[in-house]
């Protein structure tokens, strides 16, 4: 199959803020966007991606060296439907502006809530997910009416290159604008009115100071460890299938993918024969263009050195394929670790690759301690039938999101917003709360013809301890 980047013209770096300013002018030309010209915009981002999904599944396959296609097609071309579909349905709903009660010293007047575009919008995408996790944000941007500069990873070319193509061909540069190979450096530069960052807590970290030059507020979707909790009630063949199927997907380069499992002790034996039998159909072979390779050769090189760490420091290292890692295809084997420790760098950093370390517990609780004694994570997953255990394990942690008897599913429900807390993050976007969170919720207040309020003027009085004491014993 041809590459797709050969047909494509290479494209210099922009200036990002001739294309700044560009979308600020353009925003204060047209503030207010109505739901036809927001509905017209995602019509025409579906049809973007409907029509060049092929094209769109290949050039990600190419940055991958291989992307399995059918991945691609299901966790970002369908993803990036769906939520422009749920956002067209209910976008008019969203707009209407808020009534909201009003002061009983104030009965006559009106209060209101009108959400508003905040402008020029900022999304800095990682290349993990890049289609889904720029279209993502864009969908949330548009429905509320702004404009939207998107910085690809350096690690996207193939994509980037394409993506910035096709949207010159359905967008105006002053709507939407994809900046190929330009550096964040360039890119963070310029006082956005909104900036959206998925990656590393590190570098969110960078990217928040300096948005905070400029006071722009941000939204970070960033990661971290996601623990999976296995209750004794929980049938640990499914619960088998499902983590695993999760974790390998994208050979476990998901933010939200299963990082760490807590499974109880006399469950360990049976996982493990489950585990074997599951991968080994999944993956006949790392050749399999099913099961996709790791971005580069610097991240082969990190998950390489993880396992070595962990083989050196005692722990038990169990590939659940009879090969080894294929340097040439930038593959890693689905592996299991047993009896890591805290000083193992699988336990310290997220692993972001198809390694699962496990570990046992004798009760729940010491479970749920191990997990809230470390960085709040993006995702928790929870495997039990008792509706009792699920609740207890939801109130006493804290995760970004939540997702029971299966593992990441909740990132792909157009009706729930995403984001996380603490280390793995802040603010979120999807769904109702996407749209607001790139809405500058604007409070109205209008005075009636007559104002109550006019009785509590100067000079002060008997008739002000009145009415005063009247609307402390009011009650609503």
């Amino acid at each position: 199959m041809e590459k797709v980047v050969e047909h494509i013209k290479p494209v210099s770096v922009g200036k990002v803020e001739s294309v700044f300013k560009l979308q600020k002018e353009a925003f204060h030309n047209n503030p207010y966007p109505d739901l036809r010209q927001r509905l017209e915009s995602l019509h025409k981002l579906e049809q973007l991606i409907l029509e060049n999904q092929e094209s769109i599944a290949q050039a990600i396959s190419e940055d991958f060296g291989n992307r399995a296609i059918q991945e691609t097609k299901i966790a970002e071309i369908y993803g990036c439907i769906e939520e422009i579909r749920h956002a067209c349905k209910r976008l008019k709903g969203w707009m209407k502006p808020q009534k909201r009660h009003i002061s009983l010293l104030l009965r006559g007047a009106k209060n209101r809530v009108l959400p508003q575009p905040k402008g020029v919008i900022a999304i800095i995408v990682p290349w993990n997910y890049p289609l889904l996790l720029s279209v993502g944000p864009l969908v949330s941007a548009l429905s509320a009416g702004n404009r939207c500069m998107i910085k690809m990873a350096a690690s996207s070319r193939s994509l980037s290159t394409l993506l910035h193509y096709l949207f010159r061909q359905y967008f105006p540069e002053d709507l939407v604008s994809i900046l190929p190979e330009v550096t964040a450096v360039e890119f963070t530069a310029q006082p956005y009115d909104h900036l959206l960052f998925t990656g590393s807590s590190r570098v969110g970290q960078v990217v928040m100071r300096r948005a905070a030059d400029h006071l722009t507020p941000v939204t970070l979707e960033l990661g971290g460890k996601s623990p999976v909790i296995v209750c004794e009630d929980f049938d640990i063949n499914i619960a088998a299938k499902r983590i695993l199927s999760s974790k390998f997907f994208n050979a476990g380069q998901t933010c939200v993918a299963p990082d760490y499992l807590l499974i109880p002790e006399d469950r360990l034996v049976s996982f493990w024969e489950s585990a074997k039998r599951l991968v080994s159909k999944w993956y006949p072979s790392l050749h399999s263009k099913d099961y996709t390779s790791i971005i580069n050769e610097e991240a082969f090189n990190r998950l390489e050195a993880y396992l070595q760490d962990a083989r050196e420091k005692g722990a038990k290292v169990q590939p659940l394929l009879e090969v080894k890692n294929n340097r040439r295809l930038q593959k890693i084997v689905p592996t299991l670790v047993f009896n890591p420790t805290e000083d193992m760098n699988l336990l310290r950093e997220e692993i972001f690759g198809p390694i699962l370390p496990v570990l046992t517990y004798k009760k729940l609780s010491d479970a749920m301690g191990y997990i809230n004694h470390r960085d709040r994570p993006l995702a928790l997953y929870i495997f039990s039938n008792s509706e009792d255990l699920q609740d207890n394990i939801v109130k006493n942690t804290m995760s970004g999101g939540v997702c029971i008897n299966d593992c990441a599913m909740h990132v792909s429900q157009a009706d729930l917003p995403f984001g996380g807390i603490g280390a793995s993050g802040m603010g979120q976007y999807h769904a109702y709360e996407g749209f607001l969170e790139f809405s500058k919720l604007r409070p109205i207040f209008k005075q009636a013809k007559k104002s109550a309020a006019g009785a509590l003027q100067p000079p002060y009085g008997q008739r002000f301890d009145k009415i005063f004491r009247f609307l402390l014993r009011f009650k609503l």
